[in-house]
């Protein structure tokens, strides 16, 4: 990545972020990154995330690549989730009271729209967007004096599935290859964003609420209740899944094909818990007439994989740490935290490449450690 920071100062500047955010730190805001760095004050950390010549947008082209090169294959799985980042006060770009679904709160934060890649080798976090509440969008001087720049202004309040779409566009467009698109009902239940999927052919596992209507009048969890006691069948999660618990799967194809492209069809799967029948969840999905079931199950499993990404990014890279209120600062400290993490998933997939290299019928060779 050294390429993309001109100056020898400010590559140097990077590298001490970097290898502050992947220390055994406490807190990784300012302070504590300048102290790591042997600055007395945070004035040089403040200068690198506000005032530096770099791009935020071409590091996060290059921590796409690198996740990409390392962990992507056609199975894998394109993850779109948000979280939020709690804040004191209104000066923060973006920050506004609003609901968390993650703690089911409504609090004062930020939230960023999260784009992970998620397959067999591993899985990392590759874009980000900062959602920014229509308030914001109706108070200029607001905008203006948190950095927000002047073209994110004019485009107006983007709801959530549009900045996902913008990330999943650019993932396409860089040619990372990913079999499928997956998220949660925040998205799930939005139609432009389904239309978006379809029109492109990218094939898609996203939960609805109960309440998603389809065949004109049949909500999903009427029609769930109408499945045989056969059409339930326990999928095995796959090897290193951070699924909790077993479920029982309910998949049936959608009638009308109209509107889809030819050999493509329209699914719902159901997933019930075993230790709690009740607790029922639904998906829509859009693929290929040809699939298995498990692929479709795979693919609904990988949100806990997404979930897994962004508690990882926090716990360990400092995600959540900054002390920014700026939007290029916002941009910068995410992206640079992204990084962090896709080091980690790509060095953990690593190891788990060469465990299974030193198998008892493996040559005998010298390993690295």
């Amino acid at each position: 990545m050294a390429g993309l920071f001109g100056r020898v100062e400010l590559r140097r500047r990077a590298r001490s972020y970097l290898v502050g955010l992947l220390a055994p730190l406490e807190r990784k805001a300012g302070w504590q990154l300048a102290a790591a760095a042997g600055d007395p004050t945070p004035v040089r950390v403040q200068h690198f995330l506000s005032r530096a010549v770099w791009s935020a947008d071409l590091l996060r082209d290059a921590v796409r690549a690198y996740a990409a090169a390392n962990l992507a294959g056609p199975g894998g799985a394109l993850v779109v989730d948000e979280t939020g980042f709690p804040k004191r006060g209104r000066a923060s770009a973006g920050v506004q009271r609003q609901y968390l679904h993650a703690t089911g709160r409504t609090e004062n934060c930020q939230v960023g729209v999260f784009l992970a890649y998620v397959g067999e080798r591993g899985s990392a976090l590759i874009d980000r967007e900062l959602y920014l509440p229509p308030v914001w969008i109706e108070d200029p001087e607001r905008c203006t004096a948190a950095g927000v720049p002047a073209t994110r202004i004019a485009a107006g309040a983007l709801a959530k599935p549009r900045l996902a779409e913008a990330m999943i566009g650019r993932a396409v467009a860089a040619g990372v290859a990913a079999g499928w698109v997956a998220a949660d009902a925040t998205y799930g239940r939005d139609t432009a964003f389904l239309s978006f999927l379809t029109s492109r052919r990218l094939p898609y596992v996203v939960e609805v609420p109960l309440t998603q209507t389809l065949r004109e009048s049949d909500r999903v969890d009427v029609l769930a209740r109408a499945a045989p006691a056969s059409a339930w069948r326990r999928v095995p999660p796959r090897p290193g899944s951070c699924a909790a618990g077993e479920y029982d799967w309910a998949w049936a194809t959608l009638p009308g094909t109209e509107d889809l492209p030819p050999g493509f069809v329209r699914t719902l799967l159901v997933r019930r818990s075993a230790e709690r029948p009740a607790e029922l969840v639904y998906f829509l999905c859009f693929h290929a007439d040809a699939v298995r079931r498990e692929d479709i199950v795979r693919t609904a499993s990988a949100r806990d994989a997404m979930a897994a990404c962004l508690l990882a990014a926090k716990a360990e890279c400092g995600l959540d740490h900054y002390q920014v209120r700026r939007w290029e600062g916002w941009y910068r400290h995410v992206t640079l935290a992204m990084l962090a993490h896709a080091f980690l998933a790509v060095g953990a997939a690593a190891e788990r490449a060469a465990g299974e290299l030193d198998g008892p019928d493996a040559p005998r060779a010298i390993r690295w450690r």
